[in-house]
């Protein structure tokens, strides 16, 4: 016990001096779960549980710690975002297998995604860090492949999250330009149809907006993802019941549980291949559940509020996401006209059918437009979490030096907003957006690759948790147990199987334009990471850097 009557030891000096006297690994450094600062004689308060662990692993806190746990949930739950996933892609369920393949698909999805989650808060517990995935591969994959581990899985991290904010922001300006069309007459009433290059700059509009917004202190973006998650448990809850409602005509209970629509103009027959191809549109909703982990060192009680964030993010967005496609697939009367370029929405379903239901009651479908509102004003909350997460992850990134121009990105300016970090996510997002130009078939492999690079990040810590650390991966406050390695190994099996799936041909004759880029978009970026390994990162990355010395 010593008395510091008279003067203050700031933490940072606990953790340096006790390091010193130790000299030992960060394994063995553990920091006592309340360090107290004594100032005059007397102790003031309690060191926050996340701000703890994140120097017992080596980091300064930089990043303004006010997330509570709410913020955190609503983050993720504004990210995943049920309104924004299936309607901008209730056309692929529809087209693949229906009503079926989207309710069932959604729930064996639901299933494998919260054990996915499960997996990845028991390790967001052990290591709350920004970094998240990278720095959990690290030490999880033991000294030797730490560099490696750490440097693959970051980058699928990262480039699956840019992906994914292109995706979401371009998803809203084909909204946009869908209710325009819509607002103006419609495709069949001489309505503006809008280019592809007044849909590109959209895009490019919508992305600055979500940078300026995120050039705000953390404090707004609190507010603004607690906003987010609000408006979209509200939207979901009046949609589903308000749609069908407002339709003149319904469809069955029988038709909305067991019809599987096996028809297609994509050459496909095989009603087990035309329902895992309609998995797409539950698996791309419930991802992005990452976030929660990006934003641990903005959020009190990290190493327990970062694991709730993902784990009632996921699971609360499995029950809305269920009761929103039973509301909508009861308002679903003509599956091939509602897929038909030739409608008024000019092929976007659930627009079409927003606009159907009020124009068949009321003679008008403004009703149906507003409807449409909400959906938009829900993908732009989803776009603004989206730019949160991808610059918090190139922050951190960065910080360990993984990134080419590593200190630029790293910087912080007064408000302790990794600005930098926030415009570099937005500039990539729309150069990923760029191949729309040329091939809407191209770009729309971007939301495969969303999913597929994410989940593969996802994977990779998970799988040497039950791998290579099934031994000494030491818990925190939330963990599985004895089930976590049995949660584990399915959760990374299910991943492979859903980046197969996701790879493969969505259309027969396959040709350029029908052709599924995933793979070849996957591969790509792998080759560039393992390139940009082998000629230069090998070299100077070393895994995680420890900066709470400097």
């Amino acid at each position: 016990m010593y008395d510091l009557a008279g003067s203050t030891l700031n933490l940072t000096e606990v953790y340096t001096f006790k390091n010193k006297i130790m000299g030992s690994a960060e394994e063995n450094m553990t920091l006592p779960s309340h360090v107290v600062t004594v100032t005059n004689g007397h102790a003031s308060n309690s060191l926050d549980s996340g701000h703890a662990r994140l120097l017992e692993l080596g980091y300064k806190q930089e990043l303004n710690r006010q997330f509570s746990v709410i913020s955190n949930f609503s983050l993720s739950f504004s990210l995943i975002s049920v309104l924004t996933g299936i309607s901008t892609l209730y056309n692929t369920g529809l087209n693949y297998g229906g009503p079926v393949s989207m309710l069932y698909g959604w729930l064996i999805t639901s299933g494998f995604t919260m054990l996915v989650a499960l997996s990845m808060a028991e390790i967001c517990s052990s290591y709350p860090t920004s970094g998240g995935l990278y720095y959990w591969s690290a030490k999880l994959a033991g000294p030797g492949w730490a560099p490696f581990a750490s440097w693959i899985t970051g980058w699928f991290n990262i480039i699956g999250q840019w992906a994914g904010t292109a995706s979401v922001d371009y998803s809203l300006a084909q909204l946009i330009q869908v209710i325009v069309l819509l607002s103006t007459g419609g495709k069949n009433g001489g309505g503006y149809e809008a280019s592809k290059y007044v849909v590109i700059a959209l895009h490019a509009g919508i992305l600055f907006l979500h940078g300026i917004i995120n050039s705000f202190p953390i404090s707004v973006i609190s507010f603004l993802v607690k906003l987010g998650a609000i408006w979209n448990v509200l939207g979901v809850f009046v949609l589903m019941i308000l749609i069908p409602s407002i339709s003149t005509e319904r469809a069955s209970a029988k038709f909305v549980f067991t019809h599987f629509n096996a028809q297609n103009e994509d050459g496909i027959g095989s009603k087990p291949y035309i329902f895992v191809l309609g998995l797409l549109m539950s698996q791309y909703t419930l991802s992005g559940y990452d976030s929660s982990v990006h934003m641990t060192e903005e959020t009190k009680g990290a190493d327990r509020n970062g694991p709730k964030g993902i784990i009632s993010s996921v699971g609360i967005s499995i029950i809305v996401g269920c009761g929103y496609l039973i509301g909508m697939n009861f308002a679903v009367i003509d599956i091939p006209y509602l897929l038909s370029e030739n409608n008024d929405a000019g092929g976007y379903a659930i627009a079409e059918m927003f606009y159907l239901a009020f124009k068949k009651r009321y003679g008008n479908g403004t009703g149906g437009i507003i409807c449409l509102l909400v959906v938009a004003v829900s993908v732009f909350f989803c776009g603004i979490t989206t730019v949160t997460s991808n610059s918090r992850m190139a922050y951190a990134f960065s910080r360990d030096g993984a990134m080419p121009l590593s200190s630029f990105w790293h910087q912080l300016n007064k408000k302790e907003v990794p600005i930098n970090a926030v415009w570099l996510s937005v500039f990539i997002s729309f150069c990923m957006a760029l191949p729309s130009l040329g091939s809407i078939v191209a770009f729309e492999a971007m939301v495969s690759i969303a999913v597929v690079d994410i989940y593969i990040a996802y994977a990779l810590p998970i799988f040497f948790r039950v791998s290579l650390a099934k031994k000494h991966f030491i818990p925190g406050p939330f963990h599985l147990g004895h089930y976590g390695l049995i949660v584990g190994w399915v959760a990374v099996i299910w991943v492979v199987i859903i980046s197969i799936l996701f790879s493969l041909p969505v259309s027969y004759p396959i040709t350029i334009q029908t052709l599924n880029y995933t793979p070849i978009a996957v591969g790509c970026s792998f080759c560039l990471v393992l390139s940009y390994w082998i000629i230069s990162g090998q070299f100077w990355f070393k895994g995680p850097i420890i900066n709470v010395d400097s």
